[in-house]
Parts: structure tokens; sequence; C-alpha cells
């Protein structure tokens, strides 16, 4: 059974757009939690553009699932984490300009300062994962920092334009997860995935976990958080 972890950080961009007191991204978490979800996922951005601090200490005393703090791999950040004690964090890129993160970790290139990271979680029992675009270079280096798994960033197989492009974009990531899970990395999945894509990553043996967040909170607009969910769930195949 694939894990379905929700981000909520889009509830919170709707509050901010007006700078108002909801909607509440705690109560959406409480609901998905009721849905079924198996984990909670909110990104602490450095511009605090959606999720603020206190909802993500909120969070943290209500979740009864798993709460996964998505964050970029500075000083501030994890300083607030190690007080936090997330159940897991999951290191990113972060660039203030873009809409969404655009691409995976160079773990590769910051091999030294990633596994100090990595070290400072593991001395307090957080579970560390690296968002990585779905390369060997990448999830070889991400077993050499010590994390217990990598997400894949499935952005580039969510936006294919043709089967052609979207079938090798799946490809890498096939390749990709069966490296990491030779290595004793977990595999996780997120970025782009939605009720029509899902299907084929929840197929690839070796995925243990896929975050979802923007076409949840879409559709949720529209129905309702509990029955956006609940279809999400279906759609990957699991019993609700």
């Amino acid at each position: 059974m694939v894990r379905l972890g929700v981000n909520v950080d889009h509830v919170a961009t709707i509050r901010q757009a007006r700078k108002a007191k909801e909607p509440d991204p705690v109560a959406a978490a409480i609901v998905a939690e009721l849905a079924g979800v198996d984990q909670i996922t909110v990104h602490l951005r450095e511009d605090r553009r959606h999720i603020q601090e206190r909802d993500v200490r909120v969070l943290r005393e209500v979740v009864k699932s798993r709460l996964n703090l998505e964050m970029a791999a500075t000083e501030e950040m994890l300083r607030f984490a190690l007080q936090l004690r997330p159940d897991a964090a999951t290191l990113v890129p972060e660039k203030r300009e873009e809409l969404t993160t655009e691409g995976g970790l160079d773990v590769d290139g910051n091999r030294e300062r990633l596994t100090s990271f990595v070290m400072a979680f593991k001395d307090v029992g957080i579970l560390v994962s690296m968002f990585i675009d779905p390369s060997p270079a990448q999830v070889k280096a991400s077993h050499r920092v010590g994390a217990n798994s990598i997400e894949i960033h499935t952005g580039r197989y969510a936006e294919a334009r043709d089967e052609a492009g979207r079938a090798a974009e799946l490809e890498k990531i096939v390749d990709a997860a069966k490296l990491a899970s030779r290595m004793g990395l977990k595999v996780h999945a997120g970025h782009g995935l939605d009720y029509q894509n899902v299907t084929k990553i929840v197929e690839i043996s070796e995925v243990e976990e896929l975050n979802i967040g923007h076409s949840i909170v879409g559709r949720a607009c529209l129905i309702g958080m509990e029955k956006a969910v609940r279809q999400m769930l279906l759609a990957m195949g699991r019993k609700v």
C-alpha cells in the first residue's frame, strides 16, 4: 500500500491572499486525516508566502498521523526544525522568485553541507528525505549523505505534453526508484501529481509514499477536503 501525504500549503495560499484568518490549513489537515491520509506535509518557505510558523507549531500539536516538514537547507530552518521535531524533514531547493519548487535538490554538489544536516536530524530521531530529480548521481549522493529516503521530483513527468515524453520521464523515475531501493533508501514521490497521472506512479513497486498538494486542494475548493482526499485514495487504488 502506497501512503498518501497531503500538502496543505495552498490552503494557506488562499488565506494569505487576504491576510485573513481562514481558510485554516490546520483545519484542512484535520479533515484530511479523518478522510484517511497517512501524513500531513507543509513547506515553510523562507518568504513565508503561505504556511506560517504558527501553522506548523499548531500542526505539530494536532496531527495524529505524521508531520513532514519540507524546508530549505538553511541554518534558520535547521534551528526551527530541531525545535519543532517533525516526524520527517524533506530538504528541498528554494528560490524566492519561483512559483513552486522547480526541480530537485543538488545533493551531489552539496554533500558536505547536507551531511551535517542529516546528522543533526538523525541525532534527534527525525527521518530525513532528499527531494531530488530522478538522476542516478543524485540518488547515489543522497545515499552518501546518509538520508533515510528520497522523494523523486515527478514534475517533468506530470507536465509532459505527449505520451512519448511522459513515457520517457516515467522510465527515469522507475530507474531512480529501483536504484534507490537497491541502495537501501526508501522511495517517495511528488510534485504535479493529480487524479489522472498518479496511477502510473503508484504502479512502481519501490514507491512507498506520495506527497500531493495542489491537485487535492484545488478539488477540495469545489467538493470539500474529505471528498477530494478520498477520491485521490481511490485513484491510488486504496480502499476508502
